[in-house]
C-alpha cells in the first residue's frame, strides 16, 4: 500500500518528489532504459495477478484484474511505449484522474528521492510524446549521469482508455468566467493532455488563457506581467486574473510556485487554484498551507470552473 512504499506525509513538501523506477524491456534499438513515475500515484506494486481477457478490449489493454474486490483494467505498458519485455512480472497499481488502473511492467528497481530541479522538461529537450520529464538521478547533477524517463501517465491513460479521462465540455457554460478586461488566466501544466482539457474549459467559459509547461516558465511569465503592470502604472489583476497550476512539473513543482507567488509582495494578490491528479487529504492540506486559494482534482470541467469562480470571488 502507499504507506509501505515509503511516502512522506507531505507530498513534495520540500520541493522534492519520489520516483518509482522500473524497466519495460528492450526498445527498438536494443536498449533497456529506466522509466519512472511519481510514487504518490502508486497505490501498490504486486506480482502479476490473474488477468481476465475481455472481448473487444482497447489496444494495449491485457484485460481486467480483481484486486481485493476492486476490478481494474490492466495496461501493457511496454507495448504502449514500444518495448519488448522478457516477461510481464509485476503490476503497478495506480490511482489518479479519479480512477484505478494497473500497468504491467517487466520489473521494478527502486524508489529514489529527487529535487524537482533534477527533473527537466522533456518537451524543452525535443523529446515529449509519452515522456513528461527527464530525471537526473545523480544528485550532484553531473553530466553523463544516469537518467530516467518520467512517463506522462495522464496522456497514456487518455490514449489507451479515453473514456476514463474527461475531455472537457462540449458546450458553453451558463455563465462566462468574469475577468477584468484585458486580463488572462495563466494555466501551467506539463501534461499535453491536461493542457488540451484546460483549453477546452477556458474556451467554453469565454476566458482568455495563456498556457505554460512548467512552474519555472510560469514564474518567468508572472515576473514579466508584474514588470509590465509596474511600467504601465496598472494593477497586476489587469494583466493576470488567476493562476491555475498543476503540482507535478519538471524544474519547479506547483507547491514551490504557489509559495513563491504568495511570498511576493505584488504577486500574492493573485488567486491561485491547484489542479492536480494527486488525491488525498495530505495533498489538499499542504495546498492550503502554501497559500493556495483552491484545490480541484483532475478532471471535472464543472468542478474546475466552480473552483476558479470561488477563488475569483474572494
Amino acid at each position: 500500500m502507499r504507506e509501505a512504499m515509503g511516502k512522506d506525509e507531505s507530498p513534495t513538501g520540500a520541493s522534492r518528489l519520489e520516483l518509482l523506477l522500473f524497466r519495460l524491456g528492450e526498445d527498438a534499438g536494443g536498449r533497456r532504459e529506466l522509466f519512472g513515475i511519481n510514487v504518490f500515484k502508486v497505490r501498490e506494486v504486486l506480482e502479476m495477478p490473474p488477468i481476465t481477457a475481455t472481448p473487444g478490449a482497447p489496444r494495449h489493454v491485457l484485460g481486467i484484474a480483481d484486486l481485493r474486490g476492486q476490478v481494474m483494467p490492466v495496461i501493457d505498458l511496454p507495448a504502449v511505449v514500444g518495448c519488448r519485455p522478457q516477461a510481464l512480472r509485476l503490476l503497478i497499481v495506480t490511482e489518479f484522474e479519479r480512477s484505478l488502473q494497473g500497468f504491467a511492467v517487466e520489473g521494478v528497481e527502486q524508489i529514489v528521492r529527487l529535487e524537482w530541479s533534477q527533473v527537466v522538461s522533456a518537451q524543452a529537450h525535443a523529446v515529449g510524446g509519452l515522456v513528461g520529464g527527464i530525471a537526473r538521478l545523480d544528485p550532484r547533477g553531473a553530466e553523463g549521469g544516469a537518467l530516467a524517463l518520467v512517463l506522462d501517465l495522464e496522456r497514456i491513460l487518455g490514449d489507451v482508455l479515453p473514456e476514463r479521462v474527461g475531455a472537457g465540455p462540449e458546450q458553453a457554460f451558463a455563465e462566462p468566467l468574469r475577468l477584468p478586461a484585458g486580463s488572462v488566466v495563466l494555466a501551467v501544466d506539463d501534461s499535453f493532455l491536461a493542457r488540451g482539457q484546460i483549453e477546452k474549459v477556458m474556451r467554453a467559459l469565454g476566458a482568455p488563457c495563456v498556457l505554460a509547461h512548467t512552474g519555472a516558465e510560469a514564474w518567468q511569465r508572472l515576473q514579466a506581467y508584474a514588470e509590465a503592470a509596474r511600467a504601465e502604472g496598472r494593477p497586476l489583476r489587469d494583466k493576470v486574473a488567476l493562476v491555475l497550476t498543476d503540482l507535478e512539473m519538471p524544474e519547479m513543482d506547483g507547491f514551490t510556485l504557489v509559495r513563491r507567488i504568495k511570498g511576493d509582495e505584488l504577486l500574492r494578490q493573485l488567486p491561485v487554484v491547484i489542479h492536480s491528479s494527486l488525491t488525498g487529504q495530505a495533498t489538499e492540506e499542504h495546498a492550503r498551507a502554501v497559500g493556495a486559494d483552491g484545490y480541484v482534482t483532475k478532471f471535472s470541467a464543472g468542478e474546475l470552473a466552480a473552483a476558479m469562480r470561488a477563488a475569483l470571488a474572494r
